[in-house]
């Protein structure tokens, strides 16, 4: 909040309101339920003080959710909080009050604001706030470490079987358990793609039945300590006798997109543009005649929200630097047979990459 303060400070700012959401949750700690009621946070610069606004019903939530020294203010049901939340800012007669405010902000919250007091120029607080959420600290770094070798030991565990005669959606289910075995408070998500349906990136697990002699994508992710997880493993399950193994075609593919996804990965140090890793992932499959079947930006970032900035994609030039947490996952899918995909979190280190996952990258072939 304060590093925040002094930025608005520097650009001339008059401030910012912050609404539920990540933004709110980064800046103060507090998880709020996002509700008709208004609910935000006032930085009006350096020498003014923080202020959480809260209905009054929701004060012992806030109050358990955010710093001690932050201090609450909070409104009746017959009050208008929006008044309120503007009075906090200077009513100038010498041109418009600039004020910032969080994306996450519903519109009908801003529309009240902006019926309440004309004269205020409303920007979006993206800009600035995109500078300090994308540089993760040591802590942040840690919660990333912990959510994502909490993941890995579950790729481990499903990967572990049994899989053959499952369904994907009875595989999901054990995924988000295990998830949450391991810690995680949310189980977000759990893509078990197996045979054709691996050739769907964002495939959501159906009742078909996984069968001998083909891949699964396996790619889960949650919550640990507020930040979240992101993997995938690609599988190939053999059926028991271990007669069904991988083709050679898809042996070819694999080793593609490994080498793709290597490469990718060291090539990430402080001052690359996020594009160029985007670059050199593309190239490599590019060149051998996948092009078309690698049809998705190479990676995100990632923190306290699963999809956030930096977004490692072409056209994106903003410099990597130190701190930055993305992931790193090209895929190859072709339609109707298979389709593969490895992902790895990856954290711009002062000189190369820290991966935070470290499950095995290799094509895991399994019994089943």
């Amino acid at each position: 909040m304060a590093r925040l303060a002094d930025m608005l400070g520097h650009d001339g700012l008059d401030g910012a309101i912050v609404g539920v959401g990540p933004d709110l949750e980064y800046l103060t700690g507090y998880q709020a339920v996002p509700l008709e009621r208004l609910t935000c946070l006032t930085i009006g610069g350096p020498s003014s003080e923080p202020v959480l606004f809260v209905p009054r019903l929701e004060l012992d939530a806030a109050r358990a959710g955010v710093r001690p020294d932050l201090r609450i203010e909070t409104w009746e049901e017959t009050d208008d909080p929006y008044v309120a939340v503007l009075d906090r800012f200077d009513d100038r007669d010498d041109g418009d009050v600039d004020i910032l405010v969080s994306d996450r902000m519903w519109a009908m919250h801003l529309l009240h604001f902006q019926e309440r007091r004309r004269g205020v120029r409303w920007l979006s607080m993206n800009p600035i706030l995109r500078e300090l959420r994308m540089i993760k600290d040591q802590d942040e770094i840690e919660l990333l470490r912990l959510a994502g070798a909490a993941a890995d030991r579950v790729v481990d565990q499903i990967a572990s079987g049994p899989l053959v005669g499952r369904t994907e959606m009875d595989v999901a289910a054990e995924v988000r358990d295990r998830l949450r075995a391991e810690g995680h408070e949310l189980a977000q998500f759990a893509i078990v793609a197996s045979g054709p349906n691996a050739a769907s990136p964002h495939h959501q697990p159906s009742d078909r039945v996984i069968q001998p002699g083909e891949p699964i994508v396996l790619d889960i992710g949650g919550t640990l300590g507020g930040y979240n997880s992101d993997t995938t493993r690609t599988l190939w399950v053999t059926g028991a006798d271990d007669a069904k193994g991988p083709t050679e075609d898809f042996r070819h593919l694999f080793a593609v997109l490994l080498a793709a996804h290597n490469a990718a990965t060291v090539a990430v140090r402080p001052g690359v543009a996020a594009e160029a890793i985007d670059r050199t992932a593309r190239d490599i499959i590019d060149g051998e005649g996948y092009g078309e079947n690698f049809f998705h930006r190479t990676g995100h970032g990632i923190g306290l929200e699963g999809h956030e900035e930096p977004y490692v994609v072409a056209g994106n030039r903003q410099p990597l630097a130190a701190g930055m947490a993305f992931s790193i996952e090209p895929g190859i899918y072709v339609p109707g047979r298979f389709g593969a995909r490895i992902e790895d979190i990856v954290v711009c280190g002062p000189d190369g990459p820290i991966v935070l996952n470290n499950e095995p990258r290799e094509l895991r072939v399994v019994s089943g």
